[in-house]
C-alpha cells in the first residue's frame, strides 16, 4: 500500500477544527470523476459546492492558467492588468452591469455589495437610510457583516454583537416585505434561489413585487448569485430567467471554475459611490484568477452548454422521482437547472448526513442543504453516463440507509 505523508489524522493535528471532513482525501480529478489517496473512484455531484462548473482538469481552464502563469501572477490594486480588464468587459457586455469590482470570494463580493448600498444611500439620501432587509434562511457568507445579513441565526451565535440595521422576513412572502420596508431601507438583498436554505426558488411574482417595492422606496435590489450564477440555472445568471433586473449582483463560485475569484456587478451611477479609496482588496482582480474566469465564461456562455443544463436537469429530476416512487424518501424534488435539492420525507427529516455518508461509501459525492435536503451541484457538462451511474449509486445508498434503519 502507498505510504502517504499526510492523512485525515493530520487535519486534527494541524488544522483549526471548524471543518469536519471525511476520512478520504481526493488527490486527482478528471471531468466529473475524482480519485482519492487509495485510488478509489467517485462520481462528483458536489462540484466543489457549485464551483467546478466545468468539472475537474478542464483543458481550456488549465491552458488559461498555464499561459498566464508564464506572464504575471500578481500586481495588487496599485495597478490594473489585462485579464481583469478583459474579464470586466466580458461581464458588462453580457449582463445589465456597467461596472465590476473584483475580489476573492462570494463573501467578499457580498461584503462589498452591502457596504456599497449603505454608501450610496448615504451619498444620495441621508445617513438614516441605512437599513438592509434580507430573508430568513438566506446565506450570504461568513464575514461578520455577511452572517448578519444572512438569515440563519446559527452562523451568528457566539459572534455578537453583530452589525445592526438589518431586518429579516420570510422568503416568498411579499406582504411581510411590504410591512417591513420603509424610507429608511437602503436595500433588499435576496438570492434568486436559496441554495444553503434548501434550494428554494423565488416565485417570479414575488421577485417582481420585490423589485417594485424597492423602486417605490428608492431602495437598491441586490441579487446574491454566488451559487446561481455562471450557467448554473441554464442562463448565464438567474435574474435573466426571472425577468427581474437587480441594481447590484454578486458572483463567485463557478466564475473561476475552481480558481478563487469573486465579483460585484452594478450600474455606473451606483458604482460612483465607491470613489477612490473607499473600498479595496489586495488580491482582487488577480491576473491568474481573471484569466481562468475569462476561459470559464467563453465555454459556459454558449448555447450548447446552457441548453444542455436544462436537459441534464431533467435527467436528474426523473431519476430522483423514480427513486422516490420506489422508496418514498422525498417530500419534494426542487431544481433550477443543475442546482437540485431533494427534501427528505418526514421519517428521514434531520438525517440528510446519513444519506450523504452512505453515498460516499459507495463512490458518490453529494452535498446537503441543511439537515433535510440532499443537494446536487454537478458540473454543467457532466456526461449523461455519469449522471446515470451516480444515480444508481444514490439509489443503492438510499436502500442501504433504509435497510439499516429497519434492521435497527
Amino acid at each position: 500500500m502507498t505510504q502517504h505523508t499526510v492523512s485525515r489524522a493530520t487535519f486534527d493535528d494541524v488544522m483549526v477544527p471548524n471543518y469536519n471532513p471525511p476520512s478520504i482525501i481526493p488527490v486527482r480529478g478528471e471531468g466529473s470523476r475524482l480519485w482519492d489517496q487509495e485510488g478509489r473512484e467517485y462520481i462528483d455531484f458536489a462540484g466543489g459546492i457549485a464551483v467546478n462548473v466545468l468539472g475537474h482538469h478542464h483543458p481550456a481552464l488549465v491552458k488559461a492558467l498555464k499561459e498566464q502563469a508564464d506572464k504575471v501572477w500578481h500586481l495588487s490594486n496599485v495597478f490594473t492588468n489585462e485579464p481583469a480588464l478583459q474579464l470586466a468587459q466580458m461581464l458588462t457586455e453580457r449582463t445589465f452591469a456597467d461596472r465590476v469590482f473584483f475580489c476573492n470570494s462570494g463573501a467578499e463580493a457580498n461584503e462589498a455589495a452591502f457596504k456599497l448600498v449603505r454608501k450610496y444611500a448615504h451619498d444620495h439620501f441621508s445617513p438614516d437610510k441605512h437599513e438592509i432587509i434580507a430573508f430568513n434562511q438566506a446565506f450570504h457568507g461568513r464575514t461578520l457583516f455577511t452572517v448578519s445579513v444572512g438569515g440563519q441565526a446559527k452562523y451568528r451565535e457566539g459572534f455578537e454583537p453583530v452589525p445592526g440595521g438589518i431586518t429579516h422576513v420570510p422568503y416568498n412572502d411579499i406582504e411581510a416585505l411590504r410591512a417591513a420596508i420603509s424610507e429608511r431601507t437602503c436595500a433588499v438583498v435576496m438570492e434568486p434561489i436559496q441554495g444553503e436554505g434548501g434550494v428554494i426558488p423565488a416565485n417570479p411574482d414575488f421577485a417582481r413585487a420585490v423589485r417594485e417595492l424597492c423602486d417605490q422606496h428608492q431602495a437598491l435590489l441586490v441579487f446574491d448569485e454566488v451559487q446561481t450564477g455562471v450557467g448554473r440555472t441554464g442562463n448565464l445568471y438567474a435574474y435573466e430567467e426571472l425577468g427581474v433586473t437587480p441594481d447590484i449582483l454578486t458572483s463567485a463560485k463557478a466564475l473561476g471554475g475552481g480558481f478563487p475569484i469573486g465579483a460585484m456587478l452594478t450600474r455606473s451611477e451606483i458604482a460612483a459611490s465607491f470613489s477612490f479609496g473607499t473600498h479595496g482588496t489586495t488580491y482582487g482582480g488577480n491576473p491568474l484568477g481573471c484569466a481562468v474566469a475569462k476561459a470559464v465564461l467563453e465555454v459556459v456562455d454558449t448555447p450548447e452548454v446552457l441548453s444542455g443544463v436544462k436537459r441534464k436537469q431533467q435527467l436528474f429530476v426523473d431519476r430522483l422521482q423514480a427513486i422516490n416512487a420506489r422508496y418514498h424518501c422525498f417530500n419534494e424534488v426542487r431544481s433550477a437547472g443543475l442546482l437540485i435539492g431533494a427534501e427528505l420525507s418526514e421519517p428521514w427529516q434531520g438525517q440528510a448526513a446519513k444519506f450523504l455518508a452512505a453515498a460516499r461509501e459507495l463512490g458518490l459525492m453529494m452535498l446537503i442543504a441543511g439537515p433535510n435536503v440532499l443537494r446536487m451541484t454537478p458540473s454543467l457538462i457532466i456526461p449523461d453516463e455519469d449522471i446515470h451511474v451516480g444515480m444508481d449509486l444514490l439509489e443503492q445508498a438510499v436502500a442501504t440507509v433504509l435497510e439499516v434503519e429497519q434492521a435497527g
